[in-house]
C-alpha cells in the first residue's frame, strides 16, 4: 500500500477555474482507482477561513486531514520564509505528495512529487496581474517546478511553454486535459432554464455568454466594445458569468463608456449546477481571453449544444479544433462581424453545434483520472 498525498485546498476554496479542476480531477481519480490498488489518499488541506466551494468523495481508502494553518498563513512559511516544514507534518509519512495548483510545499525525504502548472500567463502577460501577484508567481513557480519530480501541464501549449521559457526537460511533463462533467449537455427543461434566467436576473432577452473570472487577462473590454454594434441591431444581451477577479473596474467601467447599461448583464459567481442551464440558453458562447492553460467554458459549452466562438490565443485552437470559429483576441472588428454573421446565418449555428458535441467527446473527467492513476503508479514504481 502507497499513501498518496493530495494538495485539496483549492477544490474547497475556489468556486472556478482550478477550484473546479482539482474537484473534478480528484473525483476522476478516486472512482478509477475505487480501492482496487491499495493506495491510501491522504487529502491536505488548510485551515479553511471561508465557506468550502464544493464537495470531495468520502471513502474508505481516504483520510483527511487539516493544517492548523490558514492558506495564507501556510504561503508566508512555505513560500516567502521558505521554512523547511514538510507536509506530512499535516498528513504523516507518504510515498509520493501532488500539489494541483502551481506551487510545492516542503516535503520529507525523496519520495516523488507531481506538481500541475496550468499556464504560464503571469510570464507572457504581467500587466494582467498586480505587481505584487506577478512578482510572487515568477520567484515561486520556477522554484517549485524545479524541485518537483515531474509536471502535468494542461495542454500541449503549457509543456512547450515550459519547454521554450524554462527550459524544463520535454520527459518531465506530461500534458493532461482536463474533461467535461456528465451533467453538461442541453438542458430540455423550461422550468429548469426559466429558473436560472430568474436567479441570475436575466430577464426574457436572448442572450451571448461568456464564462469566467472577471480579470484583465479575459479580454472582456475588447468583448464589450465588440458587441456595442451588436446591442444597436439585436435584442441580445451580453452575458459574462463569473465572480470579480482583480482589476475588474476598468471592465465595468466599459459598460458605461459603451453606454450598454442594462444589456451588459454580470451575474457574479454561477453554481456549477447552474452553468448547463447558462450554456444551454445561450445564443453563442464568446471566449476572447489573451491566454489559456485549457480553456474549460469552451469545451462545456459546446457539450450544452451552444455555438462557440473563441480566441486563438495559446491552447485554444487545440481545444476548439475545427468545432469552433477563431479569431485573434485583439480583432475587435472581426468579433463584431463573426456575432453578427453566426446570428444572421441558423445553418451555420446548427453546424458549429454539431461539430462541437462531437468536439466535447474528446475531453472526459474519467479518462483524465485513469491518466493520472496510472502516473501515480509509475512515478511510484521509479528507482529513488
Amino acid at each position: 500500500m502507497s499513501r498518496i498525498g493530495i494538495d485539496v485546498t483549492a477544490a474547497l476554496t475556489q468556486g472556478g477555474g482550478i477550484g473546479r479542476y482539482t474537484r473534478e480531477l480528484v473525483r476522476a481519480l478516486i472512482a478509477a482507482d475505487n480501492g482496487q490498488t491499495g493506495h491510501e489518499y491522504h487529502f491536505f488541506q488548510a485551515r479553511l477561513v471561508r465557506a468550502a466551494a464544493g464537495s470531495l468523495p468520502e471513502k474508505a481508502f481516504i483520510r483527511r486531514h487539516t493544517a492548523p494553518l490558514s492558506e495564507a498563513w501556510l504561503y508566508r512559511l512555505w513560500y516567502r520564509l521558505r521554512l523547511p516544514l514538510p507536509v506530512q507534518w499535516v498528513t504523516g509519512q507518504l510515498e509520493l505528495f501532488h500539489s494541483p495548483d502551481f506551487v510545492l510545499p516542503p516535503v520529507q525525504g525523496k519520495i516523488p512529487t507531481l506538481l500541475t502548472v496550468h499556464d504560464l500567463s503571469f510570464v507572457h502577460f504581467p500587466h494582467t496581474f498586480t505587481p505584487a501577484l506577478t512578482g510572487y508567481l515568477n520567484r515561486i513557480v520556477p522554484w517549485s517546478v524545479g524541485r518537483a519530480s515531474h509536471i502535468l501541464a494542461d495542454s500541449e501549449a503549457t509543456r512547450q511553454d515550459l519547454v521554450q521559457l524554462w527550459q524544463v526537460d520535454p520527459a518531465k511533463i506530461t500534458v493532461l486535459y482536463s474533461g467535461v462533467g456528465r451533467t453538461f449537455r442541453p438542458v430540455t427543461d423550461a422550468g429548469q432554464l426559466q429558473a436560472v434566467r430568474t436567479k441570475y436576473g436575466l430577464g426574457d432577452q436572448p442572450y451571448l455568454l461568456s464564462v469566467s473570472t472577471i480579470q484583465p487577462r479575459k479580454n472582456f473590454q475588447m468583448l464589450i466594445r465588440a458587441f456595442r454594434p451588436i446591442a444597436d441591431r439585436w435584442p441580445h444581451n451580453l452575458v459574462i458569468a463569473g465572480g470579480k477577479g482583480w482589476m475588474y473596474d476598468e471592465v465595468l467601467a466599459e459598460v458605461a463608456r459603451q453606454g450598454l447599461d442594462g444589456r451588459v448583464i454580470f451575474t457574479g459567481f454561477a453554481a456549477d449546477e447552474d452553468l448547463p442551464a447558462l450554456y444551454t440558453g445561450a445564443a453563442l458562447f464568446l471566449f476572447p481571453s489573451l491566454y489559456e492553460g485549457f480553456g474549460l467554458p469552451i469545451v462545456e459549452a459546446m457539450a450544452c449544444g451552444t455555438p462557440v466562438v473563441a480566441s486563438n490565443a495559446s491552447c485554444l485552437p487545440e481545444v476548439v479544433g475545427e468545432a469552433g470559429l477563431l479569431l485573434p483576441p485583439e480583432d475587435e472588428a472581426g468579433w463584431t462581424a463573426v456575432m453578427q454573421e453566426l446570428l444572421d446565418n441558423p445553418v451555420q449555428r446548427a453546424e458549429l453545434v454539431a461539430a462541437g458535441f462531437l468536439q466535447a467527446r474528446k475531453f472526459s473527467w474519467s479518462r483524465a483520472g485513469r491518466q493520472l492513476l496510472a502516473l501515480y503508479q509509475e512515478m511510484l514504481s521509479r528507482p529513488r
